[in-house]
């Protein structure tokens, strides 16, 4: 690939931070709390941390930010968000990327971790997985974290299959307050920032390897429900499972590994 400059990667992530905000007006601070829970609950200064659907790196580096001692591994399989993540955080210490698909059997060995994971953490991915292969990629998270680590996982988790009336209610707070959010208009979307930066020379060869690959790609919401995620993180062997913080249909779902 071209040589991108940090600056233009930077330049990219923060237009992709931006339109992500569209589509959730409180990411950063569904951001805070999630952080907050890492810190409160990994038990060390220094935690080891995974990272999984990390796109360009914004979660891992707003923890490193806070937890400078801190070791995360960030996983991913569009090579178009890690190629920014790692011209534009080069010389992060503490951080690296990894090219894996979690929907295949063993990407957790690939990792090579050399201790057990205190925090696995997600926010805005796991939905895209569809429900056997979430199955999957939970129990094979579960055999990596220590006992007593934690699971986080920032999304919008559905409730209208057991809750039709709350799941109306969520969605019309979550409505009103992009509305509020947003009173002098929209950002650009997740199809205006991709056409965006597949125009972009310096980015054309890692554009053709995401086209070549179709393995980043993904529609809408495989596994979307909340009861599809607590019931797979039961059958993978956690334990104490519930929401840390919600806005609307928004939530920080947390689960404790025994």
């Amino acid at each position: 690939m071209s040589i991108l400059p940090r600056e233009r990667a930077q330049d990219w992530i923060s237009r992709w931070d931006r339109q992500q905000e569209g589509y959730l007006p409180d990411r950063e601070a569904r951001f805070t709390a999630m952080i907050d829970a890492v810190e409160a609950g990994a038990g060390r200064s220094d935690p080891l941390v995974l990272d999984l659907g990390c796109g360009p790196g914004s979660l891992a580096a707003r923890l490193l930010d806070r937890l400078p001692e801190a070791t995360v591994v960030a996983v991913d399989t569009d090579p178009l968000l890690l190629a920014l993540g790692r011209a534009a955080h080069q010389d992060r210490s503490g951080l690296r990327f990894e090219d894996l698909d979690l929907r295949a059997a063993g990407w957790s060995a690939a990792l090579g971790l050399e201790r057990p994971v205190d925090v696995a953490m997600s926010t805005t991915a796991l939905h895209w997985l569809p429900e056997r292969e979430l199955r999957g990629m939970l129990a094979e998270l579960a055999r990596l974290l220590r006992p007593g680590g934690l699971f986080l996982n920032g999304d919008h988790f559905e409730v209208a299959d057991v809750s039709p009336a709350l799941a109306k209610l969520e969605h019309a707070i979550h409505d009103r307050a992009t509305r509020r959010h947003f009173r002098e208009g929209m950002p650009e979307d997740w199809r205006q920032w991709w056409d965006a930066v597949g125009a972009d020379p310096l980015l054309a060869e890692v554009c053709d390897e995401r086209a070549r690959r179709r393995a980043a790609e993904h529609h809408g919401s495989e596994s979307g429900d909340l009861s599809t995620h607590v019931t797979a993180l039961r059958e993978a062997g956690f334990s104490e499972i519930g929401t840390l913080w919600q806005n609307g249909n928004n939530r920080l779902l947390c689960a404790v590994h025994p």
